[in-house]
């Protein structure tokens, strides 16, 4: 996503999880007491989090949208996402962070539906609400983690651990609300081709900003890509690229140390005064407007 730049190059509020691969299993509001850092200020990991509200959690900021928190919300944060809580001593429940090499890149539907339609969902809000039926299943596919973590000389370990977070994604999927009434259906054609679509995006954005580029490396036409961008999100390719793009801008112009010049740059404009055109296009404002506007807000 960031090219050859490391989140912690860009940003200047990465939180970085433990060294290794594995899973942290922290309890909330309990973490937050010893957390040494003001979770209320906006921040992005390194690793995929999700957060889990067993009680009403007031609201939750990700990527400039105000999440009202329900009992039973779960959140599925991805590296590079700025979040940040309200309040986190009034929060209950538990947070899953774990590396991103948990969830492999591989071309099985079901992963792919998991890496890219529960998390890194963008274009969408990032949560699933789920009843209490499944939210006892649930608690005991986590304390199963809990148990795990006490056997990591064992046999198998990792991969166990693995196991367990993808029966807990799954169950989420098969059994989780979403805020989309058009849910996505891993049977249909049109719609692991969006999938495939939204991974590109989130893979090549920062160089490819054209529709026939994105369907040249799905090796469909741009009629087919259009159909099924439109049937999923009832937005055109074009405007999903550019959703993207422009969120990534917001990001740095609000959260990094980056000029409007570099910004341009990074995201692949080689000319910034096109970019400042694109940006003020897609947000009514020119970039160097958006900034001190942000840097304002942040001051109060």
């Amino acid at each position: 996503m960031t090219d050859d730049k490391t989140l912690q190059e860009i940003y200047s509020m990465v939180c970085n999880t433990p060294k290794g691969i594995g899973i942290h299993i922290y309890d909330m509001p309990e973490y937050f007491k010893h957390d040494s850092m003001d979770n209320t200020i906006p921040h992005v990991h390194t690793f995929y989090e999700i957060i889990w509200f067993q009680e009403d959690g007031g609201v939750h900021t990700v990527d400039f949208k105000q999440i009202s928190i329900r009992p039973n919300t779960l959140l599925f944060i991805s590296p590079g996402q700025v979040h940040y809580f309200d309040d986190p001593m009034r929060c209950k429940g538990v947070i899953l962070r774990f590396c991103t090499d948990i969830i492999g890149e591989n071309d099985k539907t079901e992963d792919m539906f998991i890496k890219y339609n529960m998390f890194n969902t963008y274009d969408i809000d990032p949560y699933y609400v789920i009843d209490d039926r499944t939210a006892e299943i649930l608690r005991q596919v986590v304390q199963n983690m809990r148990d795990e973590q006490r056997h990591d000389a064992d046999f198998g370990h990792l991969d166990m651990l693995m196991s367990l977070v993808k029966i807990f994604l799954i169950l989420v999927n098969r059994y989780g609300r979403q805020t989309e009434e058009n849910r996505l259906d891993e049977q249909k054609a049109s719609h692991r081709l969006f999938v495939m679509f939204r991974k590109i995006v989130e893979e090549k954005f920062l160089r490819l900003h054209q529709v026939k580029e994105y369907a040249d490396l799905l090796h469909v036409s741009t009629k087919t890509l259009s159909n099924s961008v439109l049937e999923c999100t009832g937005k055109t390719p074009l405007s999903f690229i550019n959703d993207r793009i422009v969120l990534e801008a917001k990001r740095l112009l609000q959260y990094s140390n980056m000029t409007g010049k570099e910004v341009s740059y990074f995201l692949g404009f080689d000319d910034p005064s096109y970019f400042v055109k694109f940006f003020k296009r897609h947000t009514g404002s020119l970039p160097t407007d958006y900034q001190k506007k942000s840097a304002a807000i942040e001051k109060e």
